[in-house]
């Protein structure tokens, strides 16, 4: 369908690939209806200052939202909170709301982003224990997480990594456990998870790597976390950040093509052309790395998927596509990551770990595939650069600290 025919878009996700797909809709100057449905009380909001300075209590509420509520009204977009969308019906291109209210569409799509996934062991339930996903799970988690309590957080990543940074930093007693042998394991390499991995022993967070989580235990409320080893470890609260399951029923119960995902195309298009999906719902193809497609939980995929998307509704040219990007902040240490490390079979190191700038390029045979780069942001920029481009410097040049960034970057753009 031709953007001059589409008069109604719904999206299904009032998150940031929700709120952004609206706001550049009318950018490029579409006049039609926007509606936007979600689940939560708040207007469409960023995740990543959750697990930070949202957590911290260094933002409140006002500084999460996207944009401020009155912002939509007057640009024409109707925000419908606290609501579900249950049904999609593709022939008479209609969706249902819980309640029975029905709407009709002339594209739809779905940002229903991903859910995190419960602790599968007794005891999950018991109040102290908790997710860290949404505004709403850190005004949960506020109460007990106080200076002097006992933290104990459950799986290593970037969520767990960064709750236990801003633990430390109010003064509380931090534990993490993980099943995999070091943090961070499915996102980097050994080196930089190593790294990781003392910065937090030295900031006094204890860890238990290896380690399986068999209950939760407690009356009426959480007092210890049960190992499979019949150790336990004391709690006053439990935060779980153990992964997120893509939110897909919608798009399954409507018949749409789905895999780790909804599966999507270049223009974010599912199985059903007047049907798009984008955000952490969606399986894409990742544009850099030949034809493989996967998700991207990540700042970045919502922002480019509204861009693809609004083009695509717009009758435009879509951009082009960048090297996948994400970051992470843990005490003063800025991790920004562009490009996906998988596959690689040899790194080279820029900087000193000792001093707490050093950046991590990774190589599968001679391309360069990725970049990990902790307070080193020129190295991060020059590194994204050449992905996204397809080009690759000379690893003896991105050993040499003496040599700068931008001049590897442009030796090897000029290749």
């Amino acid at each position: 369908m031709s953007g001059s025919t589409i008069q109604r878009v719904l999206i299904v996700g009032a998150g940031q690939a929700g709120g952004e797909t609206a706001q550049r809709l009318r950018a490029g100057g579409f006049t039609g209806e926007i509606t936007i449905f979600g689940e939560e009380p708040l207007p469409p909001y960023q995740r990543p200052p959750l697990s930070k300075k949202y957590l911290a209590g260094e933002w409140g509420e006002d500084r999460l939202l996207l944009r401020p509520a009155s912002v939509y009204a007057d640009e024409g977009v109707t925000l419908v909170l606290n609501r579900r969308v249950v049904w999609i019906d593709r022939t008479a291109k209609r969706i249902r709301l819980e309640g029975g209210q029905e709407l009709p569409y002339d594209a739809l799509v779905l940002a229903t982003g991903a859910k995190a996934r419960a602790l599968p062991v007794v005891g999950a339930d018991l109040p102290g224990v908790h997710l860290l996903r949404t505004a709403a799970h850190v005004e949960a988690i506020r109460p007990r997480f106080v200076a002097g309590a006992k933290a104990v957080i459950i799986g290593a990543g970037y969520i767990g990594l960064e709750t236990a940074a801003v633990a430390r930093q109010l003064g509380l007693e931090v534990t993490v456990i993980e099943a995999a042998i070091r943090p961070l394991a499915r996102v980097t390499s050994p080196e930089m998870a190593g790294f990781f991995l003392d910065q937090h022993t030295a900031q006094g967070v204890r860890f238990a790597l290896s380690a399986q989580v068999a209950v939760i235990k407690g009356q009426s409320q959480v007092s210890a976390v049960g190992m499979a080893d019949g150790s336990e470890i004391p709690a006053d609260i439990v935060i779980a950040g153990i992964g997120v399951a893509p939110e897909t029923a919608l798009a399954e119960l409507a018949g749409l093509n789905v895999n780790n995902g909804v599966v999507v195309d270049r223009a974010m298009r599912t199985s059903d052309p007047d049907i798009y999906a984008i955000g952490d719902c969606c399986s894409r193809p990742l544009v850099h790395y030949g034809d493989r497609h996967g998700r991207l939980e990540s700042v970045h995929n919502a922002i480019e998927g509204a861009k693809i998307v609004a083009a695509g509704i717009l009758g435009q040219q879509p951009p082009k596509e960048e090297a996948p990007w994400f970051w992470s902040d843990q005490y003063d240490l800025k991790l920004q990551i562009a490009g996906l490390f998988g596959g690689y079979d040899h790194l080279v190191q820029r900087g000193d770990m000792a001093a707490r700038k050093v950046a991590l390029f990774y190589f599968a045979r001679d391309r360069l595939i990725a970049v990990d780069a902790v307070n080193s942001p020129a190295e991060y920029l020059g590194a994204k650069m050449l992905i996204q481009e397809g080009k690759s410097a000379s690893p003896a040049d991105l050993a040499d600290p003496s040599i700068p960034m931008k001049d590897i970057a442009a030796k090897a753009r000029a290749h």
